[in-house]
């Protein structure tokens, strides 16, 4: 029954919340304003938005306009450097979940000496403790996807070392303030919002199933789950559903405050692993390719078959009574958004590769892998993704 629950971020929710940045009190003078490499932000009219917000409040800012999908060191080195080198004193986050992850660490990195790398674990990470403050964070996102406006966490790819691992940690990089206006999400294409919508389903039934659970982490979970069930695949058929878009981007939130009070499990470790070698692979698509597999995979060992059972029903299915059914229901929702037939050979993964993947996994991401309902060797892991290719 014991928890921890800590999350200092303010956040405003709902359509049309964008348009009251400028009354809140701002973290600083001047902000570096981080968005992807992408053209959207441009052309939905969602940077002009928010550099108005913000000068009506007073704050002066530069432009970081570098970020990919799964966010690069060096890029977060560079935009660290560049937020040092122009005296900003907060950053801003417009995006998703790449920019927001990015722009934290970038908070996290701007003031430090040395390598980004010196500050983070995984294999190859020196783990010291941060020598000076982070900078603030405002989080605006623009997809339903990540949860990150409401945690303190970013996930940076290094290339050279093929590890995608979680950066941050520290409470300071909890975002002080967070928009999601889901009215920013609007232009986000189908494919993408299916993605999207499924990495916030992950986070949540990962979590649900988890070793570390509470009533605050069911109560969270079982909420994203169920809007994700009944409105994902409207949000997928019609971007303009606003109903649809503001219950998939709360569920969205309500998963960033899954990973607060509970934990991801190997799930996600398995997929930044896939996409560190592949940097292409969109997170969300990785993350459904494998997924059939990884739930069967404890369904079979008996863990905990009542939650499985109790997350079908969340996703849909009312009269539920065998584990398998959330894999059903699962399979069915990614039908429904046109997702159920992703391939990683597709994306450059070779079957040859299962293994790598799985130490990599471990090494990088270990820490999930302890929160798994029941512990998994590396050659279950394996075999998920053997089982999952295509």
């Amino acid at each position: 029954m014991a928890y921890q629950f800590y999350d200092p971020t303010r956040v405003l929710f709902g359509a049309g919340q964008l348009n009251h940045l400028h009354e809140q009190i701002m973290p600083g003078k001047k902000a570096m304003v981080v968005i992807s490499n992408g053209k959207s932000t441009r052309a939905n009219g969602a940077l002009d938005r928010t550099l108005e917000q913000l000068h009506m409040a007073g704050v002066e800012t530069v432009l970081f306009d570098k970020v990919g999908a799964n966010p690069l060191k060096a890029v977060v080195e560079e935009g660290g450097r560049f937020a040092k080198d122009n005296g900003c004193d907060f950053v801003v986050a417009l995006g998703g979940g790449s920019v927001m992850d990015a722009a934290k660490v970038m908070a996290m990195y701007a003031l430090q000496p040395g390598d980004l790398w010196d500050y983070v674990a995984g294999s190859t990470g020196k783990m010291q403790p941060l020598v000076n403050p982070t900078l603030p964070v405002i989080a605006i996102t623009t997809t339903a996807g990540t949860g990150s406006e409401v945690d303190q966490w970013g996930v940076v790819t290094n290339p050279e070392t093929n590890e995608k691992i979680g950066c941050g940690g520290q409470d300071s990089l909890f975002p002080v303030l967070a928009v999601v206006d889901p009215e920013l999400m609007r232009t986000v294409p189908p494919k993408f919002t299916a993605y999207q919508g499924f990495d916030a389903l992950f986070h949540s039934t990962e979590g649900y199933i988890s070793a570390v659970t509470s009533p605050m982490a069911d109560m969270v979970q079982l909420a994203a789950i169920e809007n994700i069930g009944k409105y994902l695949a409207r949000a997928v058929r019609d971007g303009n559903d606003m109903e649809a878009r503001e219950h998939v981007a709360f569920a969205n939130t309500m998963s960033g405050y899954s990973m607060v009070v509970g934990a991801c499990t190997s799930e996600h470790a398995m997929e930044h692993a896939m996409s560190a070698y592949h940097q292409e692979l969109p997170h969300g698509a990785g993350l459904i390719m494998i997924s059939k597999e990884y739930y069967t995979h404890f369904i079979n060992k008996h863990c905990c078959d009542e939650r499985f059972v109790r997350m079908a029903q969340a996703l849909g299915k009312a009269d539920a009574k065998d584990p398998m059914d959330f894999v059903d229901a699962l399979v069915e929702l990614q039908q429904a958004c046109g997702v159920a037939d992703l391939k990683m050979s597709d994306y450059g993964i070779r079957k040859d590769e299962c293994m790598t993947l799985a130490k990599n996994a471990r090494a990088t991401m270990g820490g999930l892998f302890g929160a798994d309902p029941v512990p998994m060797t590396d050659e279950e892991c394996a075999a998920i993704y053997e089982r999952s290719y295509r």
